[in-house]
């Protein structure tokens, strides 16, 4: 049925800068908010849409939860009509949860869950024997099988020649109402014999197993099945759920079938699998070791194999090297020929295999996980505790091997494939598994349900470009843009209905060639009945949106208007401020570049093995802007973030996270003085930092009011107009401007500090001023503002402050405020106020830094993009290196240099399958269609 309301309705809507827009969103429509960085996208879709669904949820609830929720403030907007329950899905990992991964966010684990309980079968360790529990309909259908006229026994699996007190046991029997015995001499061969009878003759029975005898009969037509349903319940419950069936003819055994209503084979009773039985948040399922979290404080294998590249020969295992732990890897060397172990394959090549048995060794030689338990033996000694200090760390549980469960969990396997083999295949192997599994008929009867589940969410998966991902991932390792993906399959598994999803920038991170993929994806989640809100930037996506809501025309104050609102179109509109359109459209282009930069200088990374890089070797040039690319999942992050990063941390002598492996890092390293990499994390970790501290211009401002005459007479020196310490701070918020209200049963609370009301300081404080501003004021202008203000003042320090704005605006942050906090910009904006803080230093001097940037265009509208490139030329004519990890064709365009990895993602990828100017990948087809 239509809706009432055919579109949600805003009017007056002014939070932060918009201008009292009125606008209507059609429901049940795809639409896409754009405009230039700053414009007011977010402010309309998350602060005011988003925001007021929120608010309209809370006031649903109980009056003991709202009594919580009493001070949420309602946005700064009139009247919003027709809005349906609101979900956001935002660009940001939205769980530190340890215990989170792939496959419980999208809920994937739940069905793997319920067909491991159902249809898993348990195979023992042993004898590789299925272990099965049998009703007393299993063994009336194995009864029913034998031929007609066959002679039937059912015994209790109890042989009286192995009883301790066989006369005892007898007796009871007799008192029982038994009467009779059952001796099997051989495999053919049996004897019906009476109790009494056995008891005087026993002797004749030494190599016999005697069985007492519950009832005899012949198959035929007449046979009373009822019956033997119930000799079958008596002899499973005498034997302590065993029991014994003979199929004979009249002088010989055909067959003797051993039936158990127990869980157990060759003696052991095993664990019944349940869905609690596959579950890592159940401690019945859990790895008692680990807790369910699949590591544990132990040895860091990161630490004990420093350089992956090197083989056990060339001395990869670090405790063994020198003259006294060389015995160890001594060891392993010469015996290695008896198990065919590779000693000269880097470690990194070695099978999961090889790499387990370096660790847990054999019977020729010792393994690491016991060497450090001979090292642990003998702590007492200082060497001792200092040789384990160094390795110790964060190591894959031993007891789970990272599976989180307990080690009886992998004995239940479909199709062979234990649970945790499944979590660990990449997604779009499990999808190959899944739709060529073969079941028998009552298995696919009852897994028919949940396959069909998993298959389509792995399919979502897959369709959003994330195919590469295991379920076993952990989700607080996901990217900004993959976290919001895998977020996006949740919400399409739940299929919900009539509802506002609010997207931002889903794209992120995507490859070209997968963007087509996902405008699939919200096109079903539109299809399904819902509204869909997207805030990007995105050409692709633009132009397949139902409807466009363009912000602008500028950032900040010049910003949040509606300057277009219709079908997204390539024909020219008529009076239209858009930059959007005009970019599309064509009359606006974002390349620089028309002809590349030559060069002759360069620095190698060879033999790069880490993650799924294939022993590649790639060259990255100097003094140039090059751009490493290929879909999601290729390798780039493994080659640029884990191998050359590290690598130059290392040449340079800087701290440095683990060095993945690669065998050797050579070139014109003496052509550049160090490397700087910036990617899309947060630049402070305190809740008070911003731009203004980060770039040090905050010391100067402070500078300016401590001059004043005011603050001279009241002895306020520079530290009172810090929010970092204490004298000038508000003493109620510690200098933040709000308070956080802490919910037992929600999501903390935000709230202005009623104190200070969010001014961050003492009312004495903001008595200084400054030109008629005082510092609360200062902090509460933009960076336009602020340049605009500053100019007018004719003092050093002024013109100072200005100066280094200036490199803000340049990099189109212009539209930020100069306090706003570092927690409240996207990782885009971090990424351009780092390179804003590189220019200000790159420009002074002869620059010879090496930049690498982690996909900076996040966030960026094509105008932006443009001056983002402007800033990124400026480093490289100051004389500077500058790599750029990025999908963004306008960047690939611009480049001097391409080097493309793939072709596929994953175990698909790792590859480097093209290096050259933009204008040779064009000729490539996989990009015509993109560039």
């Amino acid at each position: 049925m239509p809706h009432k309301q055919q579109y949600i309705k805003i009017s007056g809507a002014r939070v932060n800068n918009l201008k009292n827009i009125s606008l209507q969103i059609p429901r049940d429509k795809f639409t896409v908010i754009t405009g230039v960085s700053g414009s007011g996208k977010s402010s309309l879709a998350f602060d005011t849409l988003y925001a007021e669904g929120q608010r309209r949820f809370a006031e649903s609830l109980s009056s003991f939860a709202r009594q919580f929720l009493g001070r949420i403030s309602k946005p700064d907007v009139d009247k919003i009509d027709g809005i349906p329950p609101a979900v956001a899905i935002a660009q940001k990992v939205n769980t530190k949860n340890p215990r989170s991964t792939v496959g419980t966010s999208t809920e994937i684990y739940d069905y793997l869950r319920v067909l491991y309980a159902k249809i898993g079968k348990t195979i023992s360790p042993k004898t590789g024997r299925e272990i099965k529990k049998h009703s007393i309909e299993d063994v009336v259908k194995n009864i029913l099988a034998q031929p007609i006229g066959s002679l039937q026994y059912i015994l209790v699996d109890s042989d009286i020649s192995q009883n301790n007190e066989p006369t005892e046991y007898l007796l009871n029997l007799k008192k029982n109402g038994y009467s009779r015995l059952f001796a099997v001499k051989s495999k053919s061969s049996g004897q019906l014999i009476k109790i009494d009878d056995y008891l005087t003759r026993k002797n004749q029975f030494v190599h016999a197993k005697i069985y007492p005898l519950v009832s005899r009969f012949i198959i035929d037509k007449e046979l009373d099945i009822s019956q033997v349903r119930d000799n079958i319940a008596k002899a499973f419950s005498e034997g302590n759920g065993r029991l014994i069936i003979v199929s004979a003819t009249s002088d010989k055994i055909v067959d003797i079938s051993n039936f158990s209503n127990k869980f157990e084979e060759d003696g052991i009773i095993y664990e019944e699998p349940s869905e609690a039985m596959f579950s890592f948040n159940s401690p019945i399922g859990a790895c008692p070791v680990c807790g369910g979290y699949g590591e544990c404080e132990g040895i860091d294998e990161k630490l004990v194999i420093p350089n992956a590249s090197l083989s056990v020969y060339e001395d990869c295992v670090a405790p063994w090297r020198g003259k006294i732990m060389g015995w160890y890897k001594d060891q392993l060397i010469q015996n290695s020929k008896k198990f065919n172990f590779p000693i000269h394959r880097p470690y990194a090549s070695l099978t999961a295999q090889q790499k387990e048995l370096i660790w847990r060794g054999n019977e020729y030689f010792t393994g690491i996980y016991d060497f450090f338990e001979w090292v642990e033996s003998k702590k007492y000694k200082i060497q001792f505790r200092y040789l384990l200090s160094r390795y110790k760390g964060k190591s894959v549980c031993r007891a789970c091997g990272g599976s989180r469960l307990k080690s009886e969990v992998r004995n239940v396997k479909i199709e062979g494939k234990s649970l945790f083999d499944l979590l660990n295949m990449s997604v779009d192997n499990l999808l190959i598994f899944f739709k060529n599994i073969a079941l028998d008929k009552y298995d696919f009867a009852v897994a028919q349900r949940p396959i069909k589940e998993i298959i389509q969410r792995l399919e979502y998966i897959q369709d959003v470009g994330l195919g590469y991902l295991t379920l076993n991932r952990k989700t607080k390792t996901l990217s900004g843009g993959e976290s919001q993906r895998i977020n996006l399959v949740g919400c399409l598994g739940n299929s919900l209905v009539g509802s506002l999803y609010i997207l931002d920038e889903p794209s992120v991170g995507l490859h070209p060639s997968d963007t087509q993929r996902l405008i699939s994806i919200l096109k079903k989640l539109r299809d399904l009945g819902n509204t869909i809100v997207v805030v990007e930037h995105d050409a692709d996506i633009i132009k397949a949106a139902d409807h466009l809501i363009d912000i602008g025309p500028a950032a900040g104050s010049n910003g949040g208007e509606i300057v277009y609102q219709g079908a997204p179109t390539t024909s020219k509109v008529p009076n239209s401020k858009s930059l959007t359109l005009a970019y599309i459209n064509g009359d606006l282009k974002v390349n620089q570049n028309e002809k590349p930069r030559s060069w002759k200088n360069s620095i190698q990374i060879a033999g790069a093995m880490e993650n799924n890089l294939k022993n590649i070797t790639a060259q990255f040039p100097l003094g140039v802007l090059s751009v490493v690319t290929g879909v999601s999942g290729s390798g780039k992050s493994s080659l640029v973030g884990d191998v050359l990063y590290p690598a130059l941390c290392r040449h340079f002598e800087l701290m440095t996270k683990y060095v993945g492996a690669y065998k050797s890092l050579s070139g014109d390293l003496d052509k550049i003085d160090g490397v700087e990499y910036i990617d899309q994390n947060p630049m402070g970790k305190s809740a008070r930092s911003n731009p203004v501290t980060y770039l040090k211009i905050y010391d100067d401002i402070r500078k300016l009011f401590s001059d004043q005459p005011y603050a001279k007479l009241n002895g306020y020196t520079n530290s009172y107009f810090s929010f970092n310490m204490d004298g000038g701070r508000c003493p109620t918020c510690l200098g933040d401007g709000y308070i956080t209200i802490p919910m037992q049963f929600m999501a903390d609370v935000t709230m202005v500090c009623e104190e200070c009301e969010g001014k961050r300081f003492k009312s004495d404080i903001l008595e200084v001023r400054y030109k008629g501003l005082n510092i609360s004021d200062v902090l509460d202008l933009t960076v336009d503002q602020a340049i605009d203000f500053f100019s007018k003042q004719k003092e050093p320090t002024a013109e100072r402050i200005v100066r280094d704005l200036s490199v803000l605006e340049k990099v189109g942050l212009g539209y930020i405020k100069l306090g706003q906090s570092s927690s409240t910009l996207s990782g885009g904006e971090c990424q351009r106020v780092m390179l804003a803080n590189f220019l200000s230093r790159g420009m002074v001097g002869k620059g010879r830094k090496f930049y690498i940037f982690d996909e900076p265009t996040t966030g960026l509208h094509f105008s932006d993009i443009k001056k983002l490139l402007t800033s990124l030329n400026a480093l490289v004519d100051a004389g500077n290196s500058v790599l750029v990890v990025e999908h963004n064709t306008e960047i690939i365009k611009s480049a001097d240099w391409i080097i493309d990895l793939g072709p596929g993602s994953g175990d698909a990828g790792g590859e480097i399958i093209f290096t050259g100017t933009p204008q040779d990948l064009k000729s490539e087809k996989r990009w015509e269609p993109y560039l």
